[in-house]
């Protein structure tokens, strides 16, 4: 009887005693979750890679196309003809007695003689009137110096008016002539008339 009395009492007592670590340990449980943790915290921030950063290459514009030339336009055939003695009053015949000889030049004495036409340039033909396909003629009248140049040409007759009259003027004025000689002397002579022709060779 008396060892179950202390039995009961030794398993009483170390009941009581199981309890009590239990408090306490379910006590120091609780403060280690409430109490901030002890010693330093690092904080890790993720940081981007740093981006490649792609350069294009810029590649030089390509120069425009030229343009392509301009179509070949036909070769106008002028024709420089003098006018009948009729229409200028001049006669246009040379006395050839032997003052203008043609063997590997011209031969310019200073005899008596008739003025000789000895360049005559061909007149540029308009570009709008090419273009166009107009034809024409221009009668220009002039005076050939004692040097044998032109001067004061003007027109005294076109068809079409005012088309090839600039042109006209501007060849008629490269001429060159052996002046007229009178007495041996050069002298001018005015009233010269020559009709420039602008016809388009086909």
């Amino acid at each position: 009887m008396k060892r179950l009395a202390l039995a009961l009492l030794a398993a009483f007592v170390m009941t009581a005693g199981l309890f009590y670590m239990m408090q306490a340990m379910i006590v120091g449980g609780e403060g280690a979750m409430t109490e901030p943790p002890q010693g330093s915290m690092l904080d890790f921030v993720r940081v981007k890679p740093d981006e490649e950063v792609q350069q294009k290459e810029r590649k030089p514009q390509r120069p425009p196309e030229p343009n392509p030339p301009p179509p070949v336009m036909p070769q106008p055939q002028l024709q420089s003809d003098p006018v009948d003695s009729s229409m200028s009053g001049f006669d246009f015949s040379v006395d050839a007695g032997g003052d203008a000889q043609l063997a590997g030049g011209i031969g310019l004495d200073q005899s008596d003689g008739e003025y000789l036409p000895i360049v005559k340039v061909q007149a540029v033909y308009p570009r709008r009137a090419l273009q166009r396909g107009i034809e024409g003629y221009v009668v220009v009248e002039f005076t050939v110096t004692k040097q044998g140049t032109v001067r004061d040409p003007y027109v005294v007759e076109a068809q079409p008016e005012h088309i090839f009259d600039q042109a006209a003027i501007d060849a008629v004025l490269k001429f060159k002539y052996k002046p007229r000689v009178v007495q041996g002397e050069p002298v001018e002579v005015e009233g010269v008339q020559n009709r420039l022709t602008f016809a388009i060779d086909g």
